[in-house]
């Protein structure tokens, strides 16, 4: 694909997240996605199931192929719902409690199967799902480093490949916690991406998560749980097709310690601390 296709592809992408994002704040659920964020301002979760729609739809539109595009709808539309539904009902009294992977394991050790559990395992659902649609694709079967890979070599293939969808979608997760910065870290990674035989995908994921950014910035919107787990689900799907297995096993052992880290230590002082990355995370964000 051109530099001039994937450009269209994330115009397509911004157009799409925009247009969505009209239509979920003026639909009848507009007043349930009402929040309060970190500095008590009070905006709407609508950016979620915008991002989502525009990142899925558009990835999937510059796929390669029909297998690469189901790959990015179902990472895209799984990540985004299962998100969402943590964003709502995760949002109520009694499973606020439960915080981090280990708060929901305790709570389902208690009998309890709380929104955040709800989520973890539906992304990993989707993003088992996603890689198997890869692992059918042509141009991602082709990769040399998959040949004379035996039944047991593409299973573990595509385990490898779903734990890089669902990783990255995690990640993009753990980093929303200011305005901006989910959106922010999702281009800074979707840019690279945007090369390549599956470049389209992460295009169309960059253009959606462009396309809202200001009104993020501005703390008119939150993307929420929904928006940046789809957007680094469908980032996930691009990063996954243009690896091999031991590029998918490195890429995946990142994504695990940064999640074990973020069990003992807050990103947000980690950005704060470091000259570059604090600039970096506060550009255009409001400062009243």
């Amino acid at each position: 694909m051109s530099l001039l296709g994937r450009l269209l592809i994330a115009g397509a992408g911004a157009a799409a997240a925009r247009y969505a994002l009209r239509e979920v704040r003026t639909s009848p659920v507009a007043p349930a996605l009402e929040r309060t964020n970190f500095r008590g301002r009070t905006l709407t979760l609508a950016a979620g199931p915008a991002l989502a729609a525009g990142a899925a739809a558009a990835g999937a539109f510059g796929a390669p192929s029909g297998p690469a595009g189901a790959a990015a709808l179902v990472a895209g539309v799984g990540g985004g719902a299962v998100g969402v539904y943590d964003d709502v009902v995760g949002a109520r009294p009694e499973q606020r409690a439960a915080k981090g992977f280990a708060g929901h394991l305790a709570a389902l050790r208690e009998g309890r199967v709380t929104a955040g559990l709800v989520k973890i395992v539906g992304v990993g659902a989707a993003g088992l799902g996603a890689a198997a649609l890869l692992a059918a694709d042509s141009t991602v079967a082709a990769h040399p480093r998959r040949q004379r890979h035996g039944a047991v070599g593409r299973t573990v293939d595509v385990l490898l490949g779903a734990g890089v969808i669902a990783g990255t979608a995690n990640l993009l997760n753990l980093l929303d916690l200011r305005p901006g910065r989910a959106l922010k870290s999702g281009l800074l990674l979707g840019a690279p991406l945007a090369g390549g035989p599956h470049g389209g995908i992460a295009a169309g994921a960059v253009g959606a998560a462009a396309g809202l950014l200001g009104e993020d910035l501005d703390e008119q919107v939150m993307v929420g749980d929904g928006g940046a787990n789809a957007l680094g689900a469908v980032l996930g799907v691009a990063l996954a097709a243009r690896t091999g297995p031991l590029g998918r096993a490195a890429v995946l052992a990142v994504l695990a310690g940064l999640t074990a880290a973020s069990e003992k230590v807050s990103f947000t002082q980690v950005i704060q601390a470091t000259p570059g990355l604090r600039e970096l995370d506060a550009l255009g964000r409001r400062t009243d």
